[in-house]
């Protein structure tokens, strides 16, 4: 059953996104049973295996980590491209997480509020 999913962008942790940082471009959450699986779409300007979008993380906005997928190599011609990550434990009363990319040169990137329905 797919749960309807609002989602801005904001900022998250400090410091300037970088503009060679990974973007969250979109975000598809779903829950089943008591976990969630959120689908996520990066765009990020992969030039080989010293600089690509290594992963993405769920957090909550205090910035505790809830789920991490790892990116495992360079995405230069597959742009911009989605993975997902499931069994993603929400406590309860959570409304909104963050999805939070990240690559191997810059770190983290700007963050993509996600409001949970």
């Amino acid at each position: 059953m797919k749960i309807g999913v609002w989602a801005t962008v904001a900022m998250v942790f400090a410091g300037a996104a970088f503009a060679d940082s990974p973007e969250v471009t979109k975000v598809d959450a779903r829950k089943s049973g008591g976990s969630w699986s959120f689908s996520v779409t990066l765009k990020h300007g992969d030039t080989g295996w010293e600089h690509y979008a290594d992963g993405w993380g769920v957090y909550l906005e205090d910035g505790t980590e809830l789920g991490y997928r790892v990116l495992a190599h360079p995405h230069v011609n597959e742009q911009p491209f989605t993975r997902s990550l499931g069994g993603v434990q929400i406590p309860t009363g959570v409304e909104r997480v963050l999805i939070v990319p990240r690559d191997k040169v810059h770190g983290t990137g700007e963050g993509f509020l996600v409001k949970l329905q």
